[in-house]
């Protein structure tokens, strides 16, 4: 029989890597390049994939389609915008606002195997849907290589 050792933390460190970041959509200050100071926000994303595309899904409610920049730049997809606060009426008290404004940016990292010239965005009840597809690569055999 063997000993197995018992680590009392073991499974809470596995829990904390798999728990999100709680501050991950926090807004954060940055400067805007003139010395003056603007909040920005990191809108929650999803990624996924088929056999044939890359699916990056991004929640932006509130976000008009026309306050969105999606560019893909040496194998980097940037998502910016900004969602703006609205005016305020005179009439209207708030007693509490959890809705985050202000610019945002978001940048992932692709694969070489996508078509960079049919990315396809589309948004949709405050969702904003990136489609990139992929690139048909031969399936390369397992060769073997004799040792000389």
């Amino acid at each position: 029989m063997s000993l197995i050792r018992w680590d009392p933390f073991g499974d809470v460190s596995t829990f904390i890597r798999l728990m999100p970041n709680p501050a991950a959509g926090w807004p954060r200050a940055a400067d805007d390049g003139n010395g003056a100071r603007k909040l920005e926000w990191s809108p929650f994303s999803d990624i996924s994939e088929t056999d044939k595309e890359y699916v990056i899904r991004i929640d932006l409610p509130a976000v008009k389609k026309e306050d969105v920049k999606v560019t893909l730049d040496q194998g980097v997809i940037s998502i910016s915008g900004e969602r703006k606060q609205p005016t305020e009426d005179k009439d209207e008290k708030f007693h509490r606002v959890e809705s985050f404004y202000g610019s945002f940016e978001r940048s992932f990292s692709l694969p070489d195997n996508v078509n960079a010239d049919a990315v396809i965005c589309d948004s949709k009840d405050g969702i904003l849907t990136v489609h990139i597809p992929k690139i048909a690569t031969k399936k390369q055999t397992p060769k073997q290589i004799t040792v000389q």
